[in-house]
């Protein structure tokens, strides 16, 4: 008995971890480990107001402890429902009135990106297009010019459509690129996505797209060659796209 009172009184002091190992050293020890002040004990020291009621929130404060003192680990994605060759992306870029841009880009063809960047792309950008890191991207062909200072009246809106629903959702809409990074020869704009009310708790996502452009040439003019999209705030992976995508309010 004299020995019970000693783990009595040992027990509290220790961390959970090193409690739930006396529970594997002999019955005596795991029937004293198991009772429910040892991990009120525990609870305490990381949630005090949990232990402020007589009772715990849970079965037992072992139950409580057992499964939140660890942080919740990243869950796997589920596979997601549609794939990129499901996807049709309509991309328009405007100067004003003028029409800069029009094409459809298949889903397939923004993801597999460029086979190599041409010549003439700066060491910044050829390094972040030639990088592992998720990103959708793909060339312009024939290229287009934009003066330098002119930017900010140029927009851009993308609509994607799918073809196994026949619907429509909107990317971005008439957003201007107001934005030059010109340490990586990006202009860039993003506009914020409209997501099925099915999702209410999702909002403030961005969609952003950015147009890639040669080292000056010529000062006044910023010479695209390809185009970027991409979802960074939220997704950084081809999973975590077509997810984000499928959460679109699609009409």
């Amino acid at each position: 008995m004299e020995s019970e009172e000693v783990l009595k009184a040992v027990f509290p002091l220790l961390e959970g971890v090193d409690l739930a190992s006396c529970m594997s050293v002999c019955k005596q020890w795991s029937d004293l480990a198991k009772d429910d002040f040892f991990w009120k004990c525990q609870c305490a020291k990381r949630w005090p107001s949990i232990c402020k009621r007589p009772n715990p929130p849970t079965e037992t404060y072992y139950k409580l402890y057992k499964t939140f003192h660890k942080r919740q680990q990243r869950k796997t994605l589920l596979p997601p429902r549609i794939s990129f060759d499901d996807l049709d992306f309509f991309i328009d870029i405007w100067a004003e009135n003028n029409l800069l841009f029009s094409e459809v880009v298949s889903g397939s063809v923004l993801q597999s990106g460029f086979k190599s960047p041409p010549s003439g792309v700066c060491d910044l950008l050829k390094f972040h297009l030639e990088g592992s890191e998720y990103k959708m991207t793909f060339p312009v062909e024939p290229r287009f010019t934009i003066p330098s200072g002119q930017n900010q009246n140029v927009s851009v809106s993308v609509m994607v459509g799918r073809k196994d629903t026949n619907k429509v959702a909107c990317v971005i809409n008439k957003s201007m690129f107001d934005y030059i990074d010109r340490s990586s020869y990006r202009a860039l704009a993003f506009d914020y996505l409209e997501i099925s009310p099915g999702y209410p708790f999702l909002s403030g996502i961005r969609a952003w797209i950015s147009l890639l452009f040669m080292e000056d040439v010529k000062e006044d003019l910023m010479d695209v060659f390809g185009i970027q999209m991409d979802f960074c705030d939220v997704a950084n992976s081809k999973e975590e796209v077509l997810w984000l995508l499928d959460m679109l309010d699609w009409k």
